[in-house]
């Protein structure tokens, strides 16, 4: 185990160094750490990632826990009031029916998938992943207003998403073990648990650092420890009184976000912890995962991912963004990237844990087929796209001061930027 661990951390140094200069071949973290886990794990058995479940289960939530939290707590509602209606369509309009369209098909197209597992595969793979075309996000010939656009989907589709894929686990399990309506029933008090407690958490954290940091009692140096804590103590401390955990750190991190009144760098410690934890989970999903689900995979799992990048994705966007005032080369633009990434990935680890293997096993090749072929497909795609339609836009960001911005989400072309930028100042 000590040899794996060396291998790993060795890894990730090779990639700060190298990282820049990748940037030149369009080579993402995510898309590298995926092919060095298949190289390496399957390829050659050099890296044994043979963990066990309880380990695998424990980085995926952790990981999730830091996501959602920072996700949340960057979003500046004063930086979305220019584009407010274009989220509620994006975020209310478009999601839902992405994943009502995912669970239609995959209910039609793949075997054994239907009811809540159909749910489940639809919910699941409707989050996006910014970090996926990092290199579009960073691209100035690309409008500051569309990378915004879809850095703030991205950053927020997951949280949005969480409760139904918790949901449809709950309902997945329940019919596993023939249990009643009981069960998803308790899943929706646990949501419901969750959210309140959250945003009582998030709103007295919020509220206390503001006034210890003002009052010069809390030093700024250790804030950012403090506030990793707070997102861990957010999902501990729910699960502690029967509440999601999941739920409560995303709705902390709105309400933390709102009130904390700390410089945007007291969350880049839990950004930057968020990101090293990222390319374990993908190094994970390319070692193990992919090779095992790989023994399943059917043509219709294949149909089903590009179905899903394409139709699933894009069509719900255009339908949503219908009468916005964006033309159709910028829908599809916005349509189009809409990477599958880390929060499907996580999702895919957990229906491990929470279902049977006869359960997991039809909907995990679909998520993991759809993953990868997000992670080829966006990744290639994103600096020709990039440059192909910012060459022919007119430049849609207001003259003067540039806009504000989410940090990329996740880890950028070059390595593990979680707070680099798309364009403009801290969202904070």
């Amino acid at each position: 185990m000590d040899g794996t661990l060396s291998l790993v951390l060795l890894l990730l140094f090779l990639w700060c160094l190298c990282s820049r200069r990748m940037e030149r071949f369009e080579l993402t973290a995510p898309a590298a750490f995926v092919l060095l886990g298949l190289l390496l794990g399957e390829g050659t058995g050099v890296l044994d990632l043979a963990l066990p479940h309880e380990t695998v289960k424990t980085l995926a939530e952790i990981t999730l826990v830091w996501v959602l939290f920072t996700d949340a707590a960057r979003l500046s509602f004063r930086a979305l009031r220019p584009e407010l209606g274009l989220y509620v369509r994006l975020l209310g309009v478009g999601l839902p029916l992405c994943v009502g369209l995912g669970a239609l098909v995959a209910a039609v197209l793949l075997p054994g998938v239907s009811g809540w597992s159909a749910v489940y595969v639809g919910a699941a793979l409707a989050p996006t992943d910014a970090a996926l075309g990092a290199t579009m996000m960073v691209n100035p010939v690309v409008p500051a207003k569309i990378r915004r656009i879809i850095n703030v989907e991205s950053g927020l589709n997951d949280g949005i998403a969480t409760p139904l894929v918790v949901l449809a686990l709950a309902g997945v399990a329940a019919a596993e073990h023939h249990a009643g309506p009981d069960a998803t029933g308790y899943a929706v008090v646990e949501l419901a648990v969750g959210a309140a407690y959250g945003a009582v958490l998030g709103l007295a954290a919020g509220w206390l650092l503001r006034t210890t940091l003002r009052n010069g009692w809390a030093a700024e140096d250790f804030a950012g420890a403090g506030v990793l804590a707070l997102s861990l103590l957010g999902y501990t401390s729910a699960l502690a009184i029967g509440g999601n955990g999941f739920v409560a750190a995303f709705v902390a991190g709105l309400a933390f976000g709102t009130t904390h009144g700390a410089p945007p760098r007291v969350l880049l410690y839990v950004e930057q912890s968020g990101a090293l934890l990222s390319v374990l989970v993908w190094l994970v999903f390319g070692a193990v995962l992919l090779p095992d689900v790989f023994a399943h995979m059917t043509w219709q799992a294949v149909v089903y991912a590009v179905l899903s990048l394409t139709v699933i994705r894009m069509v719900p966007v255009a339908l949503c963004l219908a009468g916005s005032g964006l033309d159709a080369r910028t829908v599809g633009f916005i349509g189009w990237f809409g990477p599958r990434g880390l929060a499907s990935i996580i999702f895919g680890l957990l229906a491990v844990e929470e279902l049977t293997p006869e359960g997991a096993r039809p909907v995990l090749p679909v998520i993991a087929c759809t993953v990868l072929l997000s992670v080829l497909a966006h990744g290639l795609t994103s600096a020709p796209l990039a440059n192909r339609y910012g060459a022919r836009a007119e430049d849609l960001a207001p003259t003067g001061t540039p806009p504000q911005d989410l940090p990329v989400r996740g880890m950028a072309a070059g390595g593990l930027h979680h707070g680099r930028r798309a364009g403009g100042p801290s969202a904070s």
